[in-house]
């Protein structure tokens, strides 16, 4: 039902979900390293509600940042609700119009021996530099690409609807990212390319491959979840070009194979395989493993060929189908894998670069 609710919201442009602090501080704590002497954005984010801004802002000493932009655009719906809340009353704060925030340094302002949000909130309200509004606030509006060409490094979770346009202006301009993405945007042929090139790869991801979002709609918020207005989502996770160890972690194969558990499909030369884990580690041919292999993906360890999906014959190069002696299939619908007449779920095409030998 919430996956339900998920799409229901992007066909209506409901897709403006925010990300809890306990799931931001679980993926962030793996790329402190990035962010010293940087210029961090957040550009699709209220920074009178958004968590994103609040990590950052609390963190900026810490971190060693340089400046901290934050951004949002004039139909928020939930600008100024809960810095609102947690601070008290901000009597002054801009509503219903676009603004930013630019940050250069955080200081212990009420004198507590520490830096918390209450020295965040003092700083909002009382210089007059850190706050100025912006003429829509949208991500693709010239003012906010400039302020997009003056950072290093986007961190944010931005609308689902308009990931496709929101990942090809990251990689136009040549930024590093942190961003909250569906599962699903991986196989988008904008998406996939990149993933396959090394230009994007998944971040750690999300607690059981689920998240739970604040959603300002209470027409799409899942019924008896954890909190009012909480959508859980399932199939979410980080997409990254920041290196992280993980990327370098081999996925140890213990199968091996036949021609028996791993049959080849009907319109590809290549064998399926439902589980990553069962990837065998001595066959040196094609294989296609589920979408979730990309959260094990190690580019020295395999080649990612291309994917078999529903939007693969439109997409796909002709020398790729070519390679992969791809047959269209009445069952495929469009690309999936086929394997005895059954359309298989998306895959992706991959090699093993160093197959075992026995």
């Amino acid at each position: 039902m919430a996956n339900k609710n998920l799409n229901a919201a992007k066909t209506a442009k409901k897709d403006e979900f925010y990300t809890q602090m306990t799931d931001i501080e679980r993926e962030l704590q793996h790329y402190w390293p990035h962010f010293r002497d940087k210029v961090v954005l957040c550009n699709c984010d209220d920074p009178y509600e958004s968590n994103f801004f609040k990590y950052f802002a609390l963190r900026f000493n810490q971190l060693g940042l340089k400046k901290l932009i934050c951004t949002c655009y004039n139909g928020s719906p939930v600008q100024g609700n809960e810095l609102m809340i947690d601070f008290g009353d901000f009597s002054d704060e801009p509503k219903k119009i676009a603004y930013k925030v630019e940050i250069t340094e955080v200081k212990d302002m009420n004198g507590d021996g520490a830096v918390d949000l209450s020295d965040v909130r003092y700083l909002l309200q009382n210089d007059k530099n850190v706050l100025s509004t912006l003429k829509t606030g949208d991500f693709r509006d010239p003012e906010c690409i400039e302020l997009l060409k003056q950072s290093d490094i986007v961190v944010t979770n931005p609308p689902f609807s308009l990931f496709r346009e929101y990942i090809a202006q990251l990689m136009e301009y040549g930024k590093k990212f942190l961003i909250v993405g569906h599962q699903n945007a991986i196989t988008y042929k904008e998406v996939f390319p990149l993933i396959k090139e090394n230009k994007v790869w998944l971040g750690y991801g999300f607690k059981g491959a689920a998240a739970h979002f604040f959603s300002p709609y209470e027409d799409i918020a899942t019924a008896g979840d954890h909190k009012q207005n909480m959508i859980r989502v399932s199939g979410v996770t980080w997409m990254t070009n920041l290196e992280i160890p993980k990327r370098n972690e081999e996925l140890d194969l213990v199968c091996h194979y036949s021609p028996e558990e791993y049959p080849k499909y009907d319109n590809y030369d290549a064998v399926n395989i439902c589980k990553t884990v069962d990837i065998p580690c001595d066959y040196d041919g094609y294989m296609g493993v589920p979408i979730t292999f990309l959260d094990k993906y190690n580019p020295n360890q395999f080649e990612i060929i291309w994917q078999a999906c529903g939007n693969t014959r439109a997409s796909a190069p002709s020398s790729v189908l070519k390679e992969l002696q791809y047959r269209p299939h009445p069952e495929d619908r469009g690309g999936c894998g086929v394997v005895n007449g059954k359309r298989q779920y998306a895959r992706v095409i991959i090699r093993n670069k160093n197959p075992r030998t026995i």
